[in-house]
């Protein structure tokens, strides 16, 4: 008696059901150790109604002071820089300045290419 599957739909179909059957009961296992957790603190108990409610007074951050640009930059170029900061989440108010970086080194790099180049110019 040959009771092999080979439609490669059906064996598709029962793998399926088994990984998502291991992935439910791995999701109701991390929701019982979240429910029996011991190292949670308990949420304090809820004010008494009889209690008036007194909102804290709203303190605003102190303003931060405009980060210093150095002469030579365009504001363009500060503006680009305002958005690469902001496009990966971080806030321009914690730049204290922009200026050029001096590198050396990379000119040094650039020169020593350029004579030991094996290009010849003719």
């Amino acid at each position: 008696m040959d009771t092999q599957v080979s439609n490669p739909i059906v064996i598709m179909l029962i793998n399926m059901t088994i990984v998502f059957a291991v992935l439910f009961v791995l999701s109701l296992y991390i929701r019982l150790i979240h429910a029996i957790d011991p190292t949670v603190k308990p949420s304090p108990a809820a004010p008494k109604a009889d209690t008036p409610k007194v909102d804290a007074p709203k303190v605003l951050p102190p303003k931060a002071a405009a980060p210093s640009v150095q002469e030579g930059i365009s504001g363009e170029t500060v503006a680009a820089i305002a958005a690469a900061l902001a496009s990966v989440g971080v806030g321009f108010s914690r730049v204290k300045a922009i200026r050029v970086a001096h590198r050396p080194g990379w000119t040094c790099a650039v020169r020593s290419e350029g004579l030991t180049s094996s290009k010849k110019n003719k």
